[in-house]
C-alpha cells in the first residue's frame, strides 16, 4: 500500500441544496474530469451556501485504516456541533457513506487526484 493510501487528504466543503436550480437545457453537457474538478475545489473562494459553517482549513489527512465514523467525529468537533446537531457527510457531493465504511475504501475507489473530497452540511442535499 502506497503512502498516499495510508493518509489520505479529506478536502472538504461546505454546501447545502437549493430549490433555486436553472432550467435544464437540451443540449449535452461534458463532465468535468476529476482533475479539474480538483482544481475547482482548490481554487475556489470560501462563499458559505447554506447554514453550514466553513472550516478555517480545507484540508486534513486521516489514517486510511479508520472508519468513516472517526471522519464525522472528527468534523463534528471542528465544527462544535453535538450528537444531536444534524450533520450530512457526503462524497464527491454524490453519496453518503456508511458509518462503518473503511476510509481507504472510500480511497481507492472515489479519490480525485489522490484526495477523498467530503461535503457536509446540516440539512441532506444530495442522495
Amino acid at each position: 500500500m502506497s503512502s498516499a493510501n495510508n493518509d489520505p487528504t479529506l478536502p472538504h466543503s461546505s454546501s447545502t441544496s437549493s430549490l433555486n436550480t436553472p432550467p435544464i437545457e437540451n443540449t449535452p453537457q461534458t463532465p468535468l474530469s476529476p482533475a479539474t474538478m480538483l482544481e475547482k475545489y482548490k481554487g475556489r473562494k470560501d462563499s458559505k451556501k447554506g447554514n453550514a459553517p466553513i472550516l478555517k482549513q480545507p484540508f486534513f489527512k486521516i489514517t486510511a485504516s479508520n472508519k468513516f465514523q472517526v471522519v464525522i467525529q472528527f468534523l463534528r468537533n471542528q465544527l462544535n456541533y453535538k450528537a444531536s446537531d444534524p450533520l450530512f457527510l457526503y462524497v464527491n457531493s454524490a453519496f453518503s457513506p456508511a458509518p462503518d465504511e473503511i476510509v481507504s475504501n472510500l480511497h481507492k475507489c472515489f479519490s480525485t487526484d489522490g484526495h477523498l473530497i467530503i461535503n457536509y452540511c446540516t440539512t441532506a442535499a444530495w442522495g
